[in-house]
């Protein structure tokens, strides 16, 4: 039986659904979401709803909501105290900045339940390859060997 990528989705991808001042990656993540979802697996976990959930634009909250519904994301699985300490240790050593920690929260968690990629538009501390060959450095060390590849939508497109 051929191995389906496991994804994990990052909050920055379902916004970017609806970037219209980013009209190239809204076209790209529109893309992904309507021709290249079934692919794949692909999870969020409930990191997105606190974050889409501290959304102060009412109307923007409505349609991530909606786009979650439309798409049929599902959360793969509860976060746990494992996750959190993961994340206080990429926060500790400075790959990803403590005022940012449900970024951490997010690559903790793809990192615990083995996702193949983590799926993000924010290249300053996700997408990057920086981040990941640091991030992975770190989960090696604490026993996490499945290596995570930190991606845009851009590197999952086209694989048909």
């Amino acid at each position: 039986m051929k191995h389906r990528t496991k994804i994990y989705l990052d909050t920055s991808v379902i916004n970017f659904l609806f970037a219209d001042d980013a009209p190239e990656y809204k076209t790209v993540t529109v893309d992904f979401f309507d021709n290249y979802l079934t692919e794949y697996e692909v999870y969020i976990s409930e990191i997105m709803y606190l974050e889409i959930n501290r959304t102060s634009n009412k109307n923007k909250k409505a349609l991530l909501h909606k786009a979650m519904e439309k798409y049929g994301l599902q959360v793969y699985a509860s976060l746990n105290s494992e996750i959190e300490l993961l994340a206080n240790k990429y926060t500790a050593k400075k790959v990803i900045p403590e005022n940012k920690i449900e970024d951490a929260l997010h690559i903790a968690y793809a990192t615990y339940y083995k996702f193949d990629i983590l799926l993000s538009w924010n290249f300053k501390h996700l997408a990057n390859i920086k981040k990941q060959f640091e991030i992975n450095a770190i989960n090696k060390k604490e026993g996490y060997t499945q290596k995570l590849n930190l991606l845009n939508p851009i590197e999952v497109l086209y694989e048909k």
